[in-house]
C-alpha cells in the first residue's frame, strides 16, 4: 500500500515547495504539507544528527520513490480513471496463464458477464511507457466526438488486432470495472500495426522508435523499453 509521510528533524530547518513526498506501499494518501531538510548547527546535538541521518534519509527517499513509481502513476485527463480511496484497491497479481501480465483492480465492475471471443467491447484507456518517466503516449479521453465527449476504443475480442495484454486484461473484467495493467514486451506491441495506435503522428513515432530502438534492443534493454502500463475501464460489451 502507498502512504505519504513527511519527515523532519529538530534542528535548524528550511522548508521547500512543492512538497517532497515519500511513498510506501499504500494508495490511501494522507495530507502532507511540507518536507523539511535540516542543517547542522554549531551545537553538539545538531552536529551529531547531521551527516549520518541526512544520508540515511536521502537514500530512503530515493529508493522508496523509485520502487513505488509505477504504483503512484495516476491518469491526468480523466477523473473516472484516477485512483480514489472509494475504490477497492487490491494488490498487483499475475493473471493465470497470462505469461506475466500483472493487474491491479482499482474498481470492480457490476453484473455477472465477462467478455468472450467475438464480443464487441468498448474501453477507455490511459496508456504509458514504463520507460521515459512514465510518458503518456495515448488516452481515449483525448479522442473527442463532435459533441466534445471522449470516444471509447471499440474492438472485437479475439480479433488479433489489439495487443495481447489488453485482450487478456479485458477478458476477466465486468462492465464498469477499472484495472491497472503492467504489460510485458511479449504481450505488448509486436508490430506498428497493432492497436491501440496513437492518432497523433509524433506520439506514434516516439512510441515505436522507443520500443523498437535497434541499438538499445541490441544492448539488452528490450524488457525495459517495451513494458507498458495501461489503466483500462470496461465501458460496455455486446455479444455478436
Amino acid at each position: 500500500m502507498i502512504t505519504e509521510r513527511c519527515y523532519s528533524a529538530s534542528a535548524t530547518c528550511a522548508s521547500f515547495s512543492p512538497p517532497y513526498i515519500i511513498r510506501d506501499n499504500n494508495f490511501k494518501h494522507q495530507p502532507c504539507n511540507k518536507f523539511t531538510l535540516c542543517s547542522a548547527t554549531s551545537s553538539s546535538t545538531s552536529t551529531a544528527i547531521s551527516i549520518t541521518k541526512r544520508r540515511s534519509l536521502y537514500v530512503s527517499l530515493i529508493c522508496t520513490t523509485l520502487s513505488s513509481f509505477i504504483f503512484s502513476l495516476a491518469p491526468a485527463s480523466s477523473s473516472s480513471l484516477s485512483p480514489s480511496s472509494k475504490f477497492p484497491i487490491s494488490e498487483f497479481y499475475e493473471l493465470p496463464n497470462s505469461s506475466g501480465l500483472k493487474v491491479l483492480d482499482l474498481l470492480l465492475g457490476s453484473g455477472d458477464e465477462v467478455p468472450s471471443d467475438g464480443d464487441r467491447v468498448a474501453i477507455h484507456y490511459y496508456g504509458r511507457l514504463a520507460a521515459k518517466q512514465g510518458w503518456r503516449f495515448d488516452s481515449t479521453y483525448d479522442h473527442k466526438d463532435e459533441n466534445g465527449d471522449p470516444n471509447p476504443f471499440v474492438f472485437v475480442l479475439g480479433s488479433g488486432k489489439v495487443i495481447d495484454g489488453i485482450e487478456m486484461a479485458v477478458r476477466s473484467m465486468k462492465v464498469g470495472g477499472i484495472r491497472r495493467v503492467i504489460i510485458p514486451p511479449s504481450l505488448g506491441y509486436q508490430s506498428t500495426s497493432q492497436e491501440p495506435i496513437p492518432p497523433n503522428f509524433f506520439d506514434r513515432q516516439r512510441l515505436f522508435t522507443t520500443i523498437f530502438n535497434p541499438t538499445r534492443l541490441a544492448n539488452g534493454e528490450g524488457s525495459t523499453l517495451g513494458t507498458l502500463i495501461f489503466d483500462i475501464e470496461l465501458v460496455s460489451l455486446r455479444h455478436q
